[in-house]
C-alpha cells in the first residue's frame, strides 16, 4: 500500500497538495448514497492514464503532460468537470488509441486544476461510477465516446458474510500498515474511520501494490462481494511477502552479527598462533614453494608460480580472495606440465591390441599404427587431430581406449553433446565467485600426464549459445600449430597441448564448424555389412554379455544362422549397439533359468528367441516386381546404414500438373522437376509424344510417408520411373540405382556408397547403376561386399535409360 494524505470532504478546498502525496478524502455513506443517484452522461471526453486505476468514490492527484490530456482537462473544466478515466495497457505509448486503453474505466469529476512549476498540469479527480466505452466518436484533439453505466451488484443490508469479509479487509489493511515502514501511522485512523464497506473495498483497491492489469481486473468486477473476495487474495498475498521481507532482513541481520563474531575469534586465533611461534598459512605457502621447485615446468611458468605466490603470502587469509589464490596455486601444482608418460611402441602389439578390440575398420586401424611408426622412429612429433566419423554405434568411442592401451598412455574422455558455454573449453576467470579451469585443463589434470589421449566425443553436437561459441573456443585446442601455448582464462598461462593425441568423433561432419573440420584429419568409419556384424557378435558382443550376466560359455549358444535371424528382423542400424541389446536380453532370459535351477535347451533355436525377443520388428528390404510401369528400385543412405526405395509414378487424365508425394525435401523434390524437364526437352529420343505432357497428370510416390526424404541421390530413379511411365516399358529385374542429375543430362556422383550397396545385396539386387565418378568409391570396398553384384557406370542420363529400360511393354500397357 502506498503513502497518503487523508482528507475530510471538508476540508478538501483549503489543503496545500505536495507533489509526491496523493489526496483520498474519506467517503461517508451519505456522500455515497448521494454519489449513486448521480446519472452516468451517454459520452465521455476520455483521458488515458498511466500506471494508475480510478475507483469509485476515491480521489487522486493526476499530472497531465501530453498536450491531448491538457486540451482535455481544460474543456471539461470550463464545463461541466465530468470525464472519463481509462487506464492504458500500456504505459509507454506515447498517443493512445481505444486499442491501447481498457474498456471499462470510472467517471471522474474534476475537484481541482493547479497549475506546477515545471509547466505540467496537476489535476484533482474523485471516482464517481464505472462506465463501459461503446464507440469512439471522436479521436482528435482528445478521445470522447459513446459509454454506458455499469452497475454494481450490492449485497443486500446486514449481509453477514459481506460484513465478514469487509471486516477481514480492514483487519488485513491494518497489519499491513503496521508491519510496513513505508507507510505512515496515520493511514490506520484512516482505515479506522472509513465507515461505508463499498468505499473501504474501493479504498484499499485503489492503493494496494499490484500491477495495472490487475488494478484493472477488480474494477471490471460488478458483484461487489467478489471485488471484496479478489481484494482479500492481493491483501493476504501482500501481507506474506511484507511478512518474508522482514524475516529476511532479520536473519541477514543476524548472519551479520556472527560473521562479525567469526572476525574476532579468528583475529585472536592468529594472535594466538603468532605468540605460538608463527601462523599456520605460512607453513602452507612454504610448503607450496617446495613442490613448486620439484615441479618440471618452464622458467617462464616458474616465475609466474612465484610471483602468484608471492600474492598470496600478502593476502589476509581471511578474506574471501585468499581461498580462489589457493585453489589457483593449487591447480598449478596439479597439471602435469611437462610430465609425459612413456610410450612403450610395438607395432605388432599394438596392432592385436586394435584387432582384438574392434572388428574391421582398416583405414582407421592402418592411420593409427602410421603414427605409432612414425613416433618409434623419430621419438617425437605432434600428434595428429583425428575426427573419426560415420553412424551410431560403429565402435567410434571405444577406439579411443583401444588406441591408449595400444601406445600405452592414459585415456581421457570428454563429451561435447549439447555444450553451448565457451567457458566450458576455455574456463572462467578466477575473479568470478566458482571459477574453475575448462574442462579440457581439469582432464589432463585428472590424466596425470601431458600426452594422454584425449577423446572428444560428439564434436558435431556441439550447440551455440548466449555464452558464446565452443566450436569456435575449440580451435585453438585442434590445431598443431596453436595448441602448444593454450590459453586457459582460470590458469592465466599458455599449456602445451602438442603432445596430447586428440581424437573425436561425430555421426555427421556436416554439422562441424567449416574451420574447426579443417583442422581434423577425417577418417570414416563405415557401418558394418551383415557377415561383419555376425563375426563381430561371436567374437565380442555375445562374449561380453555372458561374462556381465554371470553366465558361462557353456549357458548359452546361439548358432551364426540364429544371430543373422536376430540382426536382420530385430536391429535396423549400421552400428551393432542395438544387436547388443537384444543379445543382453537373451542373456538374461538364460540368466533366471538358471538362477532358478530350470532345466533349459542351452543352444537356443528360432522359436525360443522369438519367445525372448517378440515377433520380428523387421522385414528385410526385398525387390519388387517390374511388372508396373513406372515403378524403379533406388538406392538410398541413412543415419542408421543404407536402404533401397520405391519411386512410383502414375498419370491421369488432367493438364499437365505434377504432384509429388511420400513426405519429400526440397531438394528431392527439385531432382523430380529437373527429370520432368529433361524428359521434355528431349522426347523424341525417347519417343514420346509431346501431346502426353499436356494431356495428362503426373503423381510421383515414395512409399513410408511417414519418414523424411532428401537429397539429390534419387535424381536417376525419378528420371527412370518417368519415362518408363511415358514409355510404357518394363524396367529390367533386380535392378537398382543411385544419381545426381542435371538439367544438360548429365550424371553426377553421390555419397553414401558402401552403405547403399550392402542395403542392395540385403534385398537380393543383382545390378546397380552408378555414376561414372563413384567408381572409385567401389573400387575401396572390400571385394567380398561386391559378389554377386554387377556394376554400371554412367555419365548421362540416356546410358541410364539404355541400361535400366527393356524395350519389352509391360502387361497391359497403356495406349498414350
Amino acid at each position: 500500500m502506498n503513502s497518503k494524505i487523508y482528507l475530510g470532504f471538508d476540508n478538501l478546498s483549503a489543503q496545500s497538495i505536495e507533489d509526491d502525496a496523493e489526496l483520498i478524502p474519506l467517503l461517508s455513506p451519505e456522500d455515497e448514497e448521494e454519489m449513486d443517484r448521480e446519472e452516468v452522461p451517454d459520452t465521455l471526453s476520455i483521458l488515458p492514464l498511466r500506471n494508475t486505476v480510478l475507483f469509485p468514490g476515491v480521489v487522486i492527484p493526476i499530472t497531465a503532460g501530453r498536450d491531448t490530456s491538457i486540451a482535455l482537462i481544460k474543456a471539461a473544466n470550463q464545463g461541466n468537470k465530468t470525464i472519463g478515466v481509462v487506464a492504458q495497457r500500456d504505459a509507454s505509448i506515447e498517443t493512445p488509441t481505444i486499442e491501447d486503453i481498457y474498456n471499462v474505466g470510472t467517471v471522474a469529476r474534476i475537484l481541482r486544476v493547479l497549475q506546477m512549476p515545471d509547466g505540467n498540469t496537476t489535476i484533482i479527480i474523485q471516482g464517481k461510477k464505472r462506465f463501459k466505452i461503446n464507440a469512439i466518436v471522436q479521436e482528435k484533439p482528445y478521445l470522447v465516446a459513446t459509454v454506458s453505466e455499469l452497475k454494481e451488484k450490492k449485497p443486500i443490508p446486514n449481509n453477514k458474510e459481506f460484513e465478514a469479509i469487509v471486516d477481514g479487509i480492514k483487519e488485513l489493511a491494518l497489519n499491513i500498515i503496521k508491519i510496513n515502514p513505508n507507510l505512515p501511522s496515520e493511514a490506520s485512523f484512516a482505515i479506522q474511520n472509513i465507515q461505508s464497506g463499498s468505499f473501504l473495498i474501493n479504498f484499499v483497491s485503489s492503493n494496494l501494490n499490484l500491477r495495472v492489469a490487475e488494478k484493472q481486473e477488480l474494477l471490471a468486477l460488478s458483484n461487489l462481494k467478489d471485488r471484496a473476495l479478489k481484494t482479500l487474495q492481493f491483501m493476504n498475498v501482500e501481507l506474506q511477502r511484507l511478512e518474508l521481507k522482514n524475516d529476511i532482513q532479520s536473519k541477514v541481520r543476524s548472519d551479520l552479527d556472527q560473521q562479525q563474531r567469526e572476525y574476532f575469534l579468528h583475529q585472536q586465533m592468529k594472535t594466538i598462533q603468532e605468540e605460538l611461534g608463527g601462523a599456520s598459512h605460512e607453513e602452507e605457502i612454504e610448503e607450496m614453494r617446495q613442490l613448486g621447485s620439484k615441479k618440471s615446468w618452464s622458467e617462464q611458468t616458474a616465475k609466474l608460480f612465484d610471483r602468484e605466490l608471492a600474492k598470496l603470502q600478502r593476502m589476509n587469509p581471511q578474506v574471501a580472495e585468499y581461498a580462489i589464490q589457493r585453489n589457483y596455486l593449487e591447480l598449478f601444482l596439479e597439471l602435469p606440465w611437462n610430465d609425459l608418460a612413456n610410450d612403450f611402441i610395438e607395432i605388432e602389439k599394438a596392432r592385436q591390441v586394435l584387432d582384438r578390440d574392434h572388428h574391421g575398420l582398416t583405414e582407421v586401424k592402418k592411420r593409427i599404427l602410421e603414427h605409432l611408426a612414425v613416433l618409434k622412429l623419430k621419438g617425437d612429433m605432434k600428434s595428429p587431430i583425428l575426427c573419426l566419423y560415420g553412424p551410431p554405434g560403429v565402435g567410434k568411442t571405444s577406439l579411443g581406449k583401444s588406441i591408449a592401451e595400444a601406445m600405452g598412455r592414459p585415456y581421457v574422455r570428454m563429451s561435447l553433446g549439447g555444450l553451448r558455454d565457451e567457458a566450458e573449453i576455455r574456463g572462467h576467470r578466477k575473479t568470478y565467485i566458482g571459477a574453475m579451469p575448462g574442462r579440457i585443463i581439469q582432464n589432463i589434470k585428472k590424466a596425470g600426464v601431458s600426452n594422454p589421449v584425449f577423446v572428444l566425443d560428439e564434436i558435431d553436437k556441439l550447440a551455440y549459445g548466449a555464452q558464446g561459441d565452443p566450436s569456435s573456443a575449440l580451435l585453438e585446442v585442434l590445431d598443431p600449430e596453436q595448441n602448444d601455448s593454450f590459453y586457459d582464462n582460470f590458469l592465466e598461462a599458455g599449456y602445451d597441448l602438442s603432445k596430447v593425441m586428440f581424437i573425436a568423433t561425430a555421426n555427421n561432419i556436416g554439422d562441424i564448424q567449416p574451420a574447426l573440420r579443417d583442422r581434423m584429419e577425417l577418417i570414416e568409419v563405415n557401418g558394418y555389412a551383415l557377415e561383419e556384424k555376425i563375426e563381430i557378435a561371436v567374437k565380442h558382443l555375445l562374449p561380453k554379455q555372458l561374462s556381465d550376466h554371470g553366465l558361462r560359455k557353456g549357458d548359452l549358444k546361439l548358432s551364426k544362422k540364429l544371430l543373422e535371424k536376430i540382426i536382420a528382423q530385430y536391429t535396423r542400424e549400421s552400428g551393432v549397439r542395438n544387436l547388443q541389446k537384444q543379445l543382453a536380453k537373451i542373456a538374461r532370459s538364460a540368466a533366471i533359468k538358471k538362477a532358478s535351477d530350470e532345466v533349459y535347451a542351452k543352444n537356443y533355436d528360432e522359436a525360443t528367441v522369438e519367445r525372448v525377443l517378440g515377433s520380428p520388428r523387421f522385414s528385410a528390404d526385398q525387390y519388387e516386381t517390374n511388372a508396373v510401369a513406372g515403378v524403379v528400385t533406388g538406392l538410398a543412405w541413412t543415419a542408421v546404414g543404407g536402404t533401397i526405395l520405391f519411386i512410383e509414378s502414375s498419370l491421369s487424365k488432367g493438364k499437365g500438373a505434377l504432384s509429388i508425394t511420400g513426405n519429400l525435401g526440397n531438394v528431392m523434390k527439385e531432382s523430380a522437376t529437373i527429370a520432368l524437364q529433361y524428359i521434355k526437352s528431349n522426347h523424341d529420343h525417347f519417343g514420346i509424344r509431346a501431346e502426353v505432357f499436356e494431356a495428362y497428370n503426373i503423381h510421383i510416390h515414395v512409399p513410408e510417408g511417414a519418414t523424411p526424404k532428401d537429397g539429390p541421390s534419387a535424381g536417376i530413379t525419378l528420371l527412370t520411373s518417368l519415362v518408363s511411365l511415358f514409355t510404357q516399358r518394363k524396367v529390367r529385374s533386380k535392378l537398382a540405382m543411385t544419381g545426381e542429375i542435371t538439367l544438360r543430362g548429365k550424371v553426377l556422383p553421390v555419397g553414401g556408397i558402401k552403405e547403399k550397396i550392402l542395403a542392395a545385396k540385403r534385398a537380393s539386387i543383382s545390378e546397380i547403376i552408378l555414376s561414372k565418378e563413384n567408381e572409385k568409391d567401389v573400387k575401396e570396398i572390400d571385394p567380398s561386399y561386391l559378389k554377386g553384384l554387377k556394376f554400371h557406370y554412367v555419365s548421362s542420363m540416356s546410358e541410364v535409360i539404355d541400361l535400366a529400360l527393356l524395350r519389352q511393354k509391360v502387361n497391359a500397357a497403356k495406349k498414350l
